[in-house]
């Protein structure tokens, strides 16, 4: 019984702190470094924890833990929560919404409503993309603490190697006028050329940010007169859908 409490008390203190490592998890918990170890590859093994900075082996919880958790008190689960929000934000635009997760340093989309033009934006569910690439991961780390952010940009992009990725200083000051304005803004960015992307952080009842929600819009069709109304309406969703992941 006590190895399931501990295992549990590694869970818990993670899911508070991640990225971590094993010898500040052991400072937290009071548990000696090598059972805090063993915790932490059960953990893994049960698909709740992974690695998310090898280089400084450091760990974070999987979206498993984010997905039990909503279904918890309603038995549903983000895309249930969001589905309303999603569809009307689509409707209210015209243009294709997409809600993702974060996943250590990668976002992974689960969840989209097309829009009805016939030219328009197209991302598969299930595709999974460097956090800092995407406009809903910049809003993400709008939102994160200073120290996350730096672990998160320690993440080399080696397979974007030829294209021209912006640099950790173009990054921060994106992030930073992220914060300010409380959306993130992408036009024919350096990941997806030819799309305009507007984006805000969903959080949970922490008011950490776990997920996030974009409006796509093929850069021939996108009219910057209406970015301030497009981002109300963003904002707005991501707010109402947070605002149901706190209440359940």
């Amino acid at each position: 019984m006590n190895s399931v409490l501990s295992t549990l008390r590694v869970l818990e203190e993670v899911g508070m702190r991640q990225p971590v490592g094993v010898s500040e998890l052991a400072r937290a918990t009071g548990i000696p470094k090598s059972s805090v170890q063993r915790c932490l590859v059960t953990l893994q093994q049960a698909g709740w924890l992974r690695i998310v900075d090898r280089a400084h082996a450091r760990w974070g919880v999987t979206m498993k833990v984010l997905a039990i958790g909503l279904r918890g008190a309603g038995e549903q689960d983000l895309r249930e929560l969001a589905e309303p929000a999603v569809k009307r934000l689509a409707a209210e635009t015209d243009e294709t919404v997409q809600l993702g997760l974060r996943d250590g340093a990668e976002y992974v989309i689960v969840a989209t409503q097309d829009s009805t033009q016939v030219v328009r934006v197209f991302l598969e569910v299930g595709t999974r993309v460097p956090l800092r690439a995407t406009s809903a991961g910049v809003a993400i780390m709008s939102r994160l603490e200073p120290a996350e952010v730096d672990e998160l940009l320690r993440h080399e992009l080696k397979e974007f190697a030829d294209s021209s990725v912006p640099d950790n200083d173009e990054l921060r000051t994106e992030i930073a006028a992220t914060a300010e304005r409380g959306y993130a803004i992408n036009v024919s960015g350096w990941f997806r050329p030819h799309v305009a992307s507007i984006a805000a952080a969903i959080t949970d009842a922490s008011r950490h940010p776990v997920a996030g929600l974009t409006l796509s819009v093929p850069q021939m069709r996108y009219d910057e007169a209406r970015e301030a109304d497009f981002a109300r309406l963003v904002v707005a969703a991501a707010d109402e859908i947070s605002g149901l992941i706190s209440s359940t």
